[in-house]
């Protein structure tokens, strides 16, 4: 099976040491990107560590496609224990970082321990120099790229950072990397920040050959000649058919759909986009650089799931705001979801819907922990109470569009999530709407173990394009049968290296005290136990939800 090259590169950033590890049977058993940091981190974090503690560790992993040239992979994972939903979590960004990663020469950078001054870690395919960087306190993300250029002659496509929201510890903080991409789901930043590392940059070339199938240029030449709306609008696309379906979030969350939609959908962003923009090697170029000519404003975005959060769930009908709310969480370095949703709370709670200088005042007191932005800092599970509103979040995660009530199938996603309500680990979406083959969907409404069976499915499928590591927005161009090619095996095995991930996700998470008690949501929905039931039985979980042991020896053994 192809995967990743290269050894694991360790960095105590307290001690300013680093050590160099070879981990190929962690590479064959578990490909790349999200199935190694997972697998790392479930060997190398103990299981009662805080998140926002020294025995904390962050793994930066890539794959083998970042070695290709072939569309949809300019992406990379980090993985670590989440300061937001106390679990193990993993997230990627795209942009251009992955392939200067690969060029240091490792398939997998570990960072752990605590600096006693804000540093900078340069990660070179000659060794690691530390630079301690007090001027950067409180930095943005544009001024740290800036400062890297102008010391080091790097650009941002060799940056990983973190802005102020990371270096005060906000729990949605993202790690940013091209300015504008973001690792953002589950508060990494914060961990980031906790360890006082400022920003990483990774530069050379020593990428270690590996032989791609010819296939990767059949998927590059679809990827450049597709007639795809999401080149033009980006996920903003698909903004009118989630409000007529009703899975379009709105007044936090009170409804399903929004009357003011059409000043901020697909047609709205893609009248502001001034420019293609992409991913490293990827012809695909759904990426969204926007302006707004009249207040100079410009931005990459908003994406789909930022329109939820900052237009209809804070009553906002004007693409321009949404545009400024997105530039604000880029610049100060935050998950657009988490933050918006945050913020759609505090204005449910005082009646404050849609007003904008509010919106765009509490993202910037959230990144500074400043007055009341300090309380939603901490994520809304934490502050729900204090505010009388309804706890939107799944493990601590707030959701994101794609609404479960509608998209039941999507709901139970959620649910099962170990990283919590975020809809890109298992995509059931897409079934629902549908989004496939009229022959591969499913009705939205109601739960069956056919959907449960087909969720772990997804779940598996979505987990081995994070290890590979492949864009999800590859659908349709990349076929089980280019995947079978490009990593030279049977599908089913592929499907199993993703089974595994989870499969460690969810003992590292139980060892932590989660169980069936945290595959819950905030509304019911019919059947939803037998369906739970039925996940449990498909994966050989017990009936609590949790590993059997004799399983996460076997996954770890691998």
């Amino acid at each position: 099976m192809l995967h990743a090259e290269g050894p694991l590169l360790s960095i105590d950033v307290g001690d300013r040491t680093t050590e160099l590890e070879a981990i190929d049977d962690v590479l064959e058993s578990f490909v790349g990107g999200r199935g190694v940091g997972t697998k790392l981190a479930h060997d190398r974090v103990p299981f009662d560590a805080d998140p926002l503690g020294p025995e904390n560790r962050l793994f930066f992993t890539t794959g083998p496609m970042q070695l290709s040239q072939m569309s949809f992979t300019g992406r990379m994972n980090v993985t670590g224990v989440s300061p937001l939903s106390n679990g193990l979590v993993s997230s990627n960004a795209g942009g251009f970082l992955s392939r200067n990663f690969a060029g240091a020469g490792n398939s997998a950078v570990e960072l752990k321990g605590e600096s006693d001054e804000l540093v900078a870690v340069h990660v070179r395919e000659d060794g690691v120099e530390f630079e301690e960087v007090p001027e950067l306190a409180a930095a943005t993300v544009p001024e740290v790229t800036e400062y890297v250029e102008e010391e080091h002659g790097l650009g941002e496509d060799s940056v990983a950072c973190i802005g102020p929201a990371g270096e005060n510890r906000v729990r949605f903080s993202a790690i940013m990397t091209t300015e504008s991409r973001a690792f953002g789901r589950g508060g990494l930043g914060a961990v980031l920040g906790s360890k006082n590392v400022k920003l990483l940059t990774f530069d050379g070339d020593a990428d270690p050959p590996v032989e791609i199938p010819s296939v990767q240029m059949d998927v590059h030449r679809d990827a450049a000649t597709s007639d795809n709306i999401m080149k033009r609008q980006g996920t903003a696309s698909v903004t009118d058919l989630a409000n007529e379906m009703g899975t379009f979030p709105s007044y936090y969350f009170e409804d399903v759909r929004y009357e003011g939609f059409e000043g901020i959908n697909g047609d709205a962003v893609e009248s502001k986009k001034y420019e293609k923009g992409t991913c490293s090697a990827c012809a695909f170029a759904c990426k969204l650089p926007t302006r707004d000519e009249e207040t100079g404003l410009e931005t990459e975005g908003p994406e789909f799931e930022t329109i939820m959060a900052f237009g209809g769930n804070c009553d906002v009908d004007d693409i321009v705001s949404v545009m400024q709310s997105n530039e604000l969480c880029d610049t100060l370095g935050m998950d657009t979801i988490s933050c918006g949703n945050a913020v759609a709370a505090y204005l449910k709670a005082n009646g404050e819907f849609g007003n904008d200088d509010l919106i765009h005042e509490l993202v910037e007191k959230i990144a500074y922990r400043e007055g009341d932005g300090d309380v939603l800092a901490e994520g809304i599970h934490r502050f729900a109470d204090d505010l009388g509103v309804d706890d939107w979040t799944v493990k601590g995660m707030s959701f994101s569009a794609h609404d479960g009530r509608t998209l039941n199938g999507q709901g139970l996603g959620f649910a099962t999530a170990n990283r919590g309500a975020d809809h890109m680990y298992s995509t059931f979406y897409a079934f629902e709407y549908p989004l496939v083959d009229k022959e591969d969907a499913f009705d939205p409404s109601g739960l069956s173990a056919a959907k449960a069976r087909k969720l772990v499915e997804q779940e598996n499928k979505r987990a081995f394009e994070d290890c590979g590591v492949v864009c999800r927005f590859s659908r349709g161009t990349m076929t089980d049968e280019r995947f079978e090619a490009l990593f030279d095996a049977d599908f089913d095995d592929l499907l199993s290296v993703g089974a595994r991930t989870i499969e460690l996700e969810r003992h590292f998470n139980n060892q932590r005290g989660f169980d069936r008690t945290d595959d819950t949501l905030p509304y019911e929905l019919p059947d939803f136990d037998d369906a739970l039931d039925a996940y449990y039985e498909t994966r050989g979980w017990t009936d609590e939800g949790r590993v059997p042991e004799t399983d996460a020896a076997g996954a770890t053994a691998d």
